[in-house]
């Protein structure tokens, strides 16, 4: 076995045991202790471990800077192309691995939108943790899930913000690489007090950046997951080669499609669902979506593209899915919108936390409308609910 075959299959055991010895991993792959402890200070010099006594534990929280992985995404592809990958059976375990995004949020909290030309004075500003990924993640994590999250920041002041408001959270364990050229992605938002609605404008730095072999890294991640989430926030090979990595092993892949492009059509092989809103399913089914009945016509076109099932989601209306065969409307839960800022990735985020952990297609969706109603009624696209209180709700109702 080759050094890095060796390091790699080590990394794969820690993560899924948390904890090995060095006498353990000699045994294993019938090396020296000593080679083992060199593999393991090498590991640990790319803040993948932690060194302990007698051996080495995983790193759950990485910021990690540079890479040294040898093998790049093609060759992990072709590799297992020549596999038979194996199918998964249908018990899930609550794992969920999303990729996406980290934006600092600029929040501005007006009276009523500024028109061309106009400055108004903002009622309130914070600064705070943002990013479809990251709050998809957190909604995740707070509907129970297993979350593994990967992202990427730059190395300015920001990515230690990121660090430590991601340790602090639900998320079991994340990987924030760094980009040198990049900064952390930002966002500049308002949020209107007469309805709640936003305006946001994101300049996604080094969200872009991601590189084939990062993609790569996640490999092991993968392998343990039920679910992959992925949006439109990272540049758009990253994204491809993820879901391509996803499929290879036998995951079930969730496309939330948003900002939209057309860059969406090269993942639709890789998709086994797709959870535009109503703007995002107008623009990729070519059909004005503005009632429930549009939506289902939308859903239908979608559907045809090759996607195995479609949720639409409609605001105030509730959520569509179609599966090829019938149309399910998941009716809204009633809610006092506050801040709508983060009503999908709360939606998303919730869904695949269900999902993971077995439930249907149409129990997830309740779940996730319920989470997202709980959420639009909280201020800051980060601030999710909790799962109790979500329950709460849905009984109510």
């Amino acid at each position: 076995m080759f050094l890095e075959e060796r390091q790699k299959a080590i990394l794969d055991y820690l993560d899924k045991h948390e904890t090995g010895s060095v006498q353990h991993f000699s045994n294993i792959f019938n090396v020296s202790k000593e080679t083992i402890r060199k593999d393991l200070s090498a590991l640990a010099k790319q803040h993948f471990i932690i060194r302990c006594y007698g051996g080495a534990m995983i790193l759950r929280h990485k910021l990690v800077s540079s890479i040294a992985h040898k093998e790049n995404i093609a060759s992990l592809l072709t590799r297992y192309k020549k596999q038979k990958t194996k199918k998964r059976g249908e018990k899930m375990n609550g794992n969920i691995c999303i990729l996406g995004s980290f934006n600092i949020d600029i929040v501005a909290q007006v009276s009523r939108f500024p028109k061309g030309g106009e400055s108004i004075l903002a009622q309130r500003s914070l600064i705070g943790p943002g990013g479809k990924g990251a709050n998809q993640a957190l909604a995740a994590s707070h509907a129970e899930a297993k979350v593994h999250f990967v992202a990427k920041v730059g190395t300015d002041q920001f990515s230690q913000f990121a660090h430590n408001h991601l340790t602090l959270s639900k998320i079991n364990s994340f990987t924030l690489y760094q980009s040198e050229k990049e900064p952390t992605g930002n966002a500049v938002i308002y949020v209107s007090e007469e309805n709640g609605e936003n305006m946001i404008a994101i300049y996604p730095g080094a969200n872009l950046t991601i590189t084939d072999e990062e993609i790569a890294m996640l490999e092991s991640n993968l392998k343990q997951s039920d679910i992959l989430l992925v949006q439109l926030e990272n540049n758009i090979d990253a994204i491809s080669n993820a879901v391509k990595l996803a499929k290879a092993v036998g995951v079930k892949v969730v496309l939330n499609p948003a900002p939209y492009s057309k860059d969406v059509i090269q993942l639709i092989p890789y998709i086994d669902i797709i959870t535009p809103n109503e703007t995002e399913a107008s623009l990729m089914s070519g059909i004005e979506v503005n009632d429930l009945d549009s939506a289902k016509l939308a859903a239908e076109k979608i559907h045809s593209l090759g996607i195995q099932t479609v949720i639409i989601t409609l605001g105030s209306k509730g959520s569509l899915i179609f599966d090829g065969k019938e149309h399910q409307h998941i009716k809204p839960f009633l809610a006092v919108s506050v801040d709508t800022t983060g009503a999908g990735d709360a939606f998303n985020g919730a869904f695949c936390a269900s999902l993971a952990k077995g439930e249907s297609l149409y129990q997830s969706a309740t779940y996730a409308s319920a989470f997202a109603s709980l959420a639009v009624e909280r201020e800051g696209a980060s601030n999710m609910p909790s799962h109790q209180s979500v329950l709460q709700r849905m009984a109510n109702k």
